[in-house]
């Protein structure tokens, strides 16, 4: 078989999921410039931190709002910011390799608009999530939960794969399954916090969202199920 020699040597992402992804390793690079001493003077030591003060999510923030009633913007675009900034380099390319890897499975399926959707409305669910257990204080920050929705648009299009195929459709949760294992597991060895509990979130709202934003909808579940019928 002869290769393409015209053909690209990496495939090629949807722009959408560059669009997504540019901000977030600019950020990243941005905040380590400065904490090298290249930008920002002595000031930039502490832009990582500064950059989580502005763009992160506080629990504590959402609940002030929610008994006062009163919702100024800083404090609601905290909802779809806070995937913005990390920890580290290391959080950052974790969230960055999972965004282009999920992100081109389900950005080649999904339209522009749907996959923001999901991206941004994952992110929403999570902060609300994570906002809903009284127990947690600490920020949120890092685009996992956003990863997340795009893993539940991933699994629900393998759903509805299986579903006109015969086979069992509970494989299609086997990667969320194992993703919620590993972190059992580092939470029980390493004293994990509570970013499970938007991460979670993120995957159920990404799934529920698939269902009305993927090209075809519900019917195409359904005849899928017809087919297997």
């Amino acid at each position: 078989m002869q290769s393409d020699p015209n053909a690209a040597p990496l495939n090629p992402l949807p722009p959408v999921i560059w669009l997504l992804a540019l901000p977030i390793i600019a950020m990243e690079v941005v905040v380590n410039l400065a904490a090298s001493g290249f930008v920002g003077g002595a000031q930039g030591v502490g832009w990582r931190l500064d950059a989580i003060q502005r763009f992160g999510f506080s629990p504590d923030y959402m609940r002030q709002m929610l008994e006062l009633g009163s919702y100024p913007p800083q404090g609601m675009l905290r909802l779809i910011s806070y995937p913005l900034v990390h920890y580290n380099v290391t959080h950052t390319l974790f969230v960055v390799v999972f965004l282009l890897a999920l992100g081109k499975m389900v950005g080649e399926v999904f339209r522009v608009w749907a996959v923001l959707l999901v991206f941004f409305g994952a992110a929403v669910a999570g902060a609300l999530a994570y906002t809903a257990v009284p127990v947690i204080h600490a920020p949120l920050i890092g685009g996992y939960p956003p990863v997340y929705g795009l893993i539940g648009a991933f699994t629900f299009l393998l759903w509805t794969n299986l579903a006109g195929t015969g086979s069992s459709q509970y494989r299609a949760f086997a990667l969320i399954a194992m993703l919620m294992g590993i972190q059992l597991l580092f939470g029980l060895l390493f004293g994990g916090g509570w970013d499970w509990v938007a991460e979670l979130a993120g995957f159920f709202a990404g799934f529920l969202l698939s269902f009305v934003v993927s090209p075809g909808g519900w019917g195409r579940v359904r005849a899928k199920i017809r087919q297997r019928g």
